[in-house]
């Protein structure tokens, strides 16, 4: 598949199977990494623009949100990536929106112990951490969050790349993925 081809065959609604997995960047007591529990809702739109929705769990089962991301911002299409014929390197930018939503009150203690200007965080009420400096998720002021990625679709299902099983974030060219992790499904409803 070409990028035109896949630019078009990606613009609609995609939605996560279910609750996904990932390596995150921290670490229990026995060093072992911590599991990073998420749904994605992700929009493709025309002219290369995004809207995403991350919610996080506490659980496997999804049973207990714990915070809600959504990302407004860019595709950048960088031609072929090795994993697979058709797949394309992307970066994606929140150069647009990136607001934080904390869902269970833990959460939203943390964020009012490590965050410095900001408004106090309430469960169920959203802020932007557009260009601020936001430690909890490594962003420091006016910076605008980038991930090095990939694209692929096969059969109605759009692949990402596999987070880094050390937990390193795609926040550089050299972290770019090299694998596929579990694929959206298009939305129909």
């Amino acid at each position: 598949m070409t990028i035109d081809q896949l630019k078009d065959t990606s613009i609609g609604h995609w939605e996560s199977i279910s609750i996904e997995v990932r390596p995150s960047n921290s670490k229990n007591a026995d060093g072992s990494l911590k599991p990073f529990y998420l749904t994605r809702d992700f929009i493709f739109l025309p002219g290369d623009k995004f809207e995403l929705i991350v919610t996080n769990y506490a659980d496997p089962f999804g049973k207990m949100p714990l915070a809600r991301m959504f990302i407004k911002g860019h595709i950048q299409w960088l031609g072929e990536h090795a994993i697979a014929a058709g797949a394309q390197k992307v970066d994606f930018a929140a150069d647009e929106e990136y607001t934080v939503t904390p869902l269970l009150q833990g959460f939203t203690d943390i964020l009012n112990q490590y965050t410095k200007r900001f408004d106090e965080w309430k469960v169920g009420e959203p802020q932007s951490i557009f260009k601020k400096a936001f430690p909890p998720f490594g962003l420091a002021e006016g910076q605008i969050f980038k991930e090095y990625d990939l694209i692929f679709v096969l059969n109605e299902m759009m692949f990402w790349g596999a987070r880094n099983v050390d937990g390193r974030g795609f926040d550089k060219e050299e972290n770019r993925p090299t694998n596929l992790q579990i694929p959206l499904i298009r939305k129909t409803h």
